[in-house]
C-alpha cells in the first residue's frame, strides 16, 4: 500500500503557496441554496467523487439523474484518496472534486490547513449539526463495534476491554491492522488523550485494584497487552468471517464496522453487537466530506455535499449502520446491527485532536508492531 508522507504534503505547500492557519470552514459566499447551486453547476464540467465505499457509484448516479449533472463515483481507500488529492493539486489537474471519508487526521491537520481541500457546510443544515461535526464537516460516522458470534454465545462474552488481555482470550480476538488501517492507531491516541481515566477505571473494575500510573497511561498498557495476547490481523472480510461464520465452536471475538453486519444476510453469519462494554462498546470514526480547492466544479461539489447530508443521499450508507450527521435523518429501522439504540455507548471522535492523532500515529503503530505476538 502506498503511504502518503509528510514530505509529499510539504512539497505541495511549498509549490502552491496555500499555507493557511484556519481550521477549514469556508467563508459562506456565492451560491448557497439548492436552486442557486444547481443553476451555477449547470455550467460546470463533469466531476468525480471519491469515497471509501463502493456505494458512492450508485450515489453519484442517483445524484446525476436527480439534478441533470454528471458526477462519477469512484471507490478509493483512505490513503489513496489523500494521495490523489495531493497529486492532483500538484499537477493543477483536479479530477476528484469531493472526498468522502478519507484519512480524517490527515485531512483535518494537513490538507485543510495547506489549502488543498476545504470544508463547506450547507447553510440550511448547519444549525442541525453538532458543533463537532461542522468544522470540518462530518457527513457520516462509521461505527466500529465490539462483536461476537450469537450462535456460539447466548450473550456478549465480555463486559470490559481488559478481559481481552487475559489468557482466556489469547489468540481469540481479531481486528484490522493498525499498520495498514491508521484509523485504529488514531483510535488508540483518541483513547489516551481524551478517555484515559475511563480506561483506568475499567482496569480497576476488572482487576479490583487501581491502575498504577507509574507504568504510563492506562491506554498504552492496554494496547501493549492487547497486542501481546495474539490478536488475529485480517482485512475487514477476514475479521467478519473469523467472528461471525456459522458452525464455530470457539469463534473469535473482535471489532469491526457495522457495515459488515450485512454478512448476516449475505453469508449467513451470526454477528452480534456487544452492548455495555467498559469503557466503550466501540467508536465512531468521522467520515469527513471535503471539497478540492482546485476543482472546476465547485458548485457541483457543494450540491453533492448537500445531497450526502439528506436521507436520500446517504441511504446507501445508512443502511449499513453509518450514522448521518443530521440527526433528523437517522438510521433505517431494518439496519442489521441495531446500533441506533446504542450510540451513547460508543466513543465519539474528537476532531480537534487531529494534529495529535497524526503526530503520534507512528508512535502507536510502533508500540503495536513491537508488542504483537
Amino acid at each position: 500500500m502506498k503511504r502518503v508522507t509528510m514530505a509529499m504534503i510539504g512539497l505541495l505547500a511549498a509549490t502552491t503557496g496555500h499555507a493557511q492557519t484556519q481550521t477549514g470552514a469556508e467563508t459562506q459566499t456565492g451560491p448557497q441554496t439548492e436552486a442557486e447551486l444547481l443553476a451555477a453547476a449547470k455550467a460546470e464540467p463533469p466531476m468525480t467523487a471519491y469515497a471509501v465505499t463502493g456505494k458512492i457509484v450508485d450515489t453519484a448516479e442517483a445524484f446525476s439523474a436527480k439534478y441533470g449533472l454528471s458526477v462519477t463515483g469512484k471507490k478509493v481507500n483512505e490513503a489513496g484518496q489523500i494521495e490523489l488529492l495531493i497529486r492532483e493539486a500538484q499537477a493543477n489537474n483536479v479530477v476528484g472534486g469531493v472526498s468522502l471519508a478519507a484519512d480524517a487526521a490527515t485531512i483535518a491537520a494537513q490538507l485543510i490547513p495547506e489549502g488543498i481541500v476545504e470544508s463547506w457546510v450547507p447553510p440550511d443544515v448547519a444549525d442541525q449539526l453538532a458543533a463537532s461535526a461542522r468544522d470540518p464537516l462530518v457527513v457520516v460516522s462509521d461505527p466500529m463495534v465490539w462483536s461476537y458470534n450469537t450462535e456460539a454465545y447466548a450473550a456478549c462474552p465480555i463486559s470490559n476491554v481488559w478481559q481481552l488481555v487475559d489468557p482466556e482470550w489469547k489468540s481469540r480476538v481479531s481486528m484490522m491492522d493498525p499498520l495498514e488501517k491508521p484509523a485504529y492507531a488514531d483510535w488508540f491516541n483518541q483513547l489516551e488523550e481524551h478517555h484515559d481515566p475511563a480506561m483506568a477505571a475499567a482496569y480497576e473494575a476488572h482487576y479490583g485494584k487501581p491502575f498504577d500510573s507509574a507504568e504510563g497511561s492506562a491506554t498504552q498498557a492496554w494496547v501493549k497487552a492487547f497486542a501481546a495476547n495474539g490478536v488475529l490481523i485480517a482485512d475487514s472480510s477476514g475479521v467478519s468471517d473469523a467472528i461471525g461464520a456459522a458452525g464455530q465452536t470457539s469463534p473469535f471475538f473482535g471489532i469491526l464496522s457495522t457495515a459488515k453486519f450485512r454478512d448476516n444476510v449475505d453469508k449467513g453469519h451470526k454477528l452480534g453487537f456487544c452492548a455495555n462494554v467498559a469503557p466503550f462498546s466501540g467508536w465512531l470514526y468521522p467520515g469527513l466530506g471535503v471539497i478540492a480547492k482546485g476543482t472546476a466544479s465547485p458548485n457541483t461539489a457543494k450540491l453533492f455535499i448537500s445531497y450526502l447530508l439528506t436521507a436520500e443521499g446517504i441511504a446507501p450508507q445508512s443502511v449499513d449502520g453509518k450514522v448521518p450527521s443530521d440527526p433528523r435523518v437517522g438510521l433505517p429501522a431494518d439496519e442489521a446491527s441495531g446500533i441506533a439504540a446504542h450510540l451513547d455507548q460508543l466513543m465519539v471522535w474528537t476532531n480537534a485532536g487531529a494534529q495529535s492523532d497524526l503526530d503520534r500515529r507512528q508512535d502507536w503503530q510502533d508500540l503495536w508492531r513491537t508488542n504483537l505476538r
